[in-house]
């Protein structure tokens, strides 16, 4: 998401001085047991498919193609797009309220400026007129509390990248974490006790947590890879996140080897869940889990 504009204007130059574009690209929507580690692709599309979510029902997946929100069967038949009016620059960070009614988004806004213009809106589940919730730009939605009374989301101001949350209600923005690297990907717990959210301080990305007031902060892995986006099961027992092989230096590129891991929160034990797959930036950027726990939605890529 915070990658999106420099991407397009690489291949825009690309275009432009005559050199061919970037590889083509084939997304593979897919669904996971975490029981058994069966996996189902529901999906396959030669187009940037991003960010699945689950809804609480269990009833339907919400994924960003080309800059929309689509509404996706869990068996991949599309049931179309939610209007989102004027925001039709939607990045891959969205999700949806705990009581289903409420779709929050990233939408890059050019009245905030031509760059570092993500600013995070809500609408209806059924669409409608955007309402603007974050004023200061770039800010990118993770997580929303149970309540429903304020969502979280990282944001660069003064330079740097740190935790942020606001109320849904409208106000003004509550500083979470205050570090000199690169802070991201925050997310309620389902009982909104903790927020998890993936850090830079140890110059690899690595997995925290901290109380909703950003004290407590505690470091959960240590290990060789780059972990981003740690999602908490609804039923308190795991976190699922997406680890790059390679040091990526705090980005978060698309089309790197990864795999999904999961983290067992009582014994705080690691298991692979895939094997390496090419992924990055939209496999498994927000919200995955079934509401059940049982299973989880996420993007996997081809690059020809």
């Amino acid at each position: 998401m915070k990658n999106y504009l420099l991407v397009v204007a690489f291949l825009v130059s690309k275009l432009a001085i005559g050199q061919s574009p970037s590889p083509k690209i084939t997304s593979n929507l897919e669904v996971l047991d975490i029981k058994n580690g069966k996996r189902q692709v529901i999906l396959t599309g030669n187009w940037l498919m991003e960010a699945p979510n689950w809804s609480p029902d269990g009833k339907f997946l919400i994924l960003n193609r080309k800059g929309v929100l689509e509404k996706m069967s869990i068996e991949g038949e599309s049931l179309g797009v939610i209007d989102t009016d004027f925001a039709n620059r939607c990045t891959s960070a969205h999700g949806i309220s705990y009581d289903g009614k409420t779709v929050f988004f990233s939408h890059n806004d050019t009245r905030a400026g031509l760059t570092n213009n993500s600013r995070i809106f809500k609408v209806p589940i059924e669409g409608g007129k955007p309402t603007l919730l974050t004023p200061n730009a770039p800010s990118f939605w993770h997580g929303v509390s149970r309540s429903g009374k304020h969502i979280l989301y990282a944001g660069l101001r003064n330079g740097n990248w740190d935790i942020y949350k606001i109320p849904t209600a409208g106000g003004e923005e509550i500083r979470l974490t205050n570090d000199a690297a690169l802070d991201d990907a925050p997310e309620y717990s389902h009982d909104s006790k903790f927020i998890y959210f993936n850090s830079y301080r140890t110059g690899r990305v690595q997995l925290y947590r901290m109380k909703p007031d950003g004290s407590a902060q505690e470091q959960l892995t240590d290990d060789e890879f780059d972990n981003w986006y740690p999602h908490p099961s609804p039923d308190g027992r795991w976190i699922v996140f997406m680890s790059y092989l390679e040091d990526q230096k705090g980005k978060h590129p698309l089309g790197k080897e990864v795999k999904l891991r999961l983290m067992n929160l009582k014994t705080n034990q690691i298991k692979d869940l895939t094997e390496t797959f090419v992924g990055g930036q939209g496999t498994l950027s927000v919200p995955c889990w079934s509401p059940d726990s049982k299973r989880l939605v996420f993007v996997t890529y081809k690059l020809d």
